[in-house]
């Protein structure tokens, strides 16, 4: 019998006076928009381009495509392992709402999003560059995410989780740019078509082990298909409303960061290989420094083994080997 830890949740409202807590990972796409000069400029046209998105999926009762709005909260799941009060910023997701203008109602969007998290930077930044540092050839530890994936199953499952939200999360993350993806001739009304990947990646294996499958889809209107991680059926849980605030949220930002791909002048085909490399594709207003992102992965992997790993890694390990996956 395992013992549970304890979850905390909080959230701040994700707006153009938004600043990012000490806790936050900076390279984090809702925390990034909110540095420099420009922040509030930045915010303020990254939400305008969800809203708009929004309105132009939900084209039912919605004449001047200005009916909705989406509201985004930033959830932040501190761990505490001990008990003592002692925590460790764990995970950070997105939470939508949908604001519908004409009834004044606030509908409960997807909790998920974009997805956080330290330990998973730690995984990808230090644990997998030290196993292959001396070896030819690449190759993944037999164990790789298997802390992590405990992890987050662990808190999707605990009082904590279920008290704040009424569904399972959903993560949507870009394509991989290694891979090639083919359309297929199902279609969603709102999350379009479905594409099917020629293998499968690191990444998919590494959310498996958190419990998620993964489904691709274009939305209409989109240029490229996105990656959709969640539990259950992705399909039949989530009406409409909420599938759209995630749409909107999440291509938003990958317009910004990955607008090669999904800023692209011209939508995938019936085979489609992402490029960072495309040349063929506009820029938004907002621009980042993705050399900074890069090298910021590999530090705040670093504070990860130095204030979580390191000083729990007796109670993890006895931890995670109790665990049932």
């Amino acid at each position: 019998m395992t013992k549970d830890f304890n979850f905390t949740i909080k959230s701040i409202r994700f707006d153009e006076d938004y600043t990012p807590s000490d806790g936050t990972r900076i390279t984090t796409n809702f925390a990034n928009l909110a540095r420099g000069e420009s922040r509030r400029e930045n915010l303020r046209n990254a939400l305008r381009m969800i809203d708009n998105r929004c309105n132009s999926l939900a084209q039912w009762d919605n004449p001047e495509s200005d009916r909705y709005a989406v509201e985004l909260d930033i959830i932040s799941v501190e761990l505490d392992i001990e008990g003592k009060g002692d925590s460790f910023p764990a995970i950070e997701m997105l939470q939508t709402t949908i604001l519908d203008r004409k009834t004044d109602a606030r509908l409960e969007g997807i909790v998920g999003n974009n997805f956080s998290s330290y330990v998973r930077d730690y995984d990808f930044s230090v644990v997998l560059s030290e196993h292959n540092r001396e070896r030819v050839g690449f190759s993944i530890p037999d164990d790789f995410g298997d802390l992590h994936g405990k992890l987050f199953k662990c808190f999707v499952d605990s009082d904590a989780y279920k008290a704040r939200f009424r569904k399972l999360p959903v993560i949507c993350l870009s394509v991989s740019d290694r891979k090639v993806y083919h359309r297929t001739t199902n279609q969603h009304p709102v999350l379009g078509f479905e594409y099917q990947p020629n293998e499968t990646s690191l990444t998919e294996q590494y959310f498996r082990k958190m419990g998620l499958g993964v489904r691709y889809f274009m939305p209409p209107g989109s240029v490229a298909p996105f990656a959709f991680y969640f539990f259950g059926d992705l399909l039949l849980d989530y009406t409409d409303l909420e599938l759209i605030g995630t749409i909107a949220t999440m291509e938003t930002f990958q317009k910004i960061y990955r607008p090669e791909i999904y800023n692209a002048n011209s939508a995938a085909g019936e085979c489609f290989h992402p490029s960072l490399k495309n040349d063929d594709h506009s820029l938004t207003r907002i621009v980042y420094d993705r050399e900074e992102r890069t090298r910021l992965a590999s530090e705040q992997g670093r504070f990860a083994e130095e204030h979580f790993i390191k000083p729990y890694r007796a109670i993890l390990n006895e931890w995670s080997a109790q665990y049932a996956l």
